[in-house]
């Protein structure tokens, strides 16, 4: 899951940053509207955190140009603005819920589960290939039951060819999805993800594959019984 942070605190930002990555997913961290408005314009996010005070302005308006373009990313507020009055502006300018500073963590990454869990553009809340389930809110993995130890990484790979199962996944696409903003992965850092992948899921009898399409990328593919 990779998810977008607008706030202008920098050590509010670096505090998150590091709770979001201790759940396993993955986040590009911007501190103005403008920052903001360029990031979605270049990438697909599963969620947004956005602040309502910033510094080039009001993050309800961000928000409101977001829903007029047609973009149903779940949206969770976070501002020190905890009125009634400032509580439903927000709401009523496309936001999917309210979360008031000073807040905890965990209770930030469960909200961000549920909204994920409630999200309108996840049409299969949990992917099915072969022996594997893979919980897309939760991010966790199982085969036949039991979870399945793979690093984050790898987690993130499989899950995007789960949800492609049957087509070529491009590098570059796996690349850009797994990357944040500053720490882009290299070709290399994806090829030794699925090659640890294949053997996990040859150990487990998952009954799938992953073949390498030569020049283009990588496909999922279930094993005949």
């Amino acid at each position: 899951m990779r998810l977008l942070l607008v706030e202008d605190t920098a050590r509010l930002r670096e505090l998150l940053v590091t709770a979001v990555h201790g759940a396993d997913w993955r986040i590009d961290d911007v501190g103005t509207l403008d920052e903001a408005e360029a990031a979605i314009a270049t990438t697909q996010y599963d969620l947004m955190l956005i602040d309502l005070g910033l510094p080039d302005g009001d993050g309800r308006n961000l928000i409101r140009l977001v829903r007029s373009s047609g973009n149903k990313t779940p949206i969770l507020i976070i501002t020190a603005r905890g009125a009634v009055d400032e509580r439903i502006s927000g709401l009523d300018a496309g936001a999917d819920d309210y979360l008031v500073k000073p807040f905890n963590h965990g209770e930030l990454l469960a909200r961000c589960r549920a909204l994920m869990r409630r999200a309108p553009t996840l049409i299969q809340p949990t992917l099915k290939v072969g022996h594997l389930n893979f919980d897309i809110a939760a991010g966790s993995l199982t085969c036949q039951a039991q979870d399945v130890g793979v690093t984050p990484r790898e987690r993130a790979v499989l899950h995007l060819l789960m949800r492609d199962v049957g087509q070529v996944v491009a590098k570059r696409k796996l690349e850009h999805a797994l990357s944040e903003f500053g720490d882009e992965l290299s070709a290399n850092a994806i090829e030794l993800a699925v090659s640890r992948l294949r053997k996990n899921l040859e150990i487990l009898s998952s009954g799938v594959t992953i073949e390498t399409i030569r020049g283009l990328g990588y496909m999922l593919r279930e094993t005949p019984v």
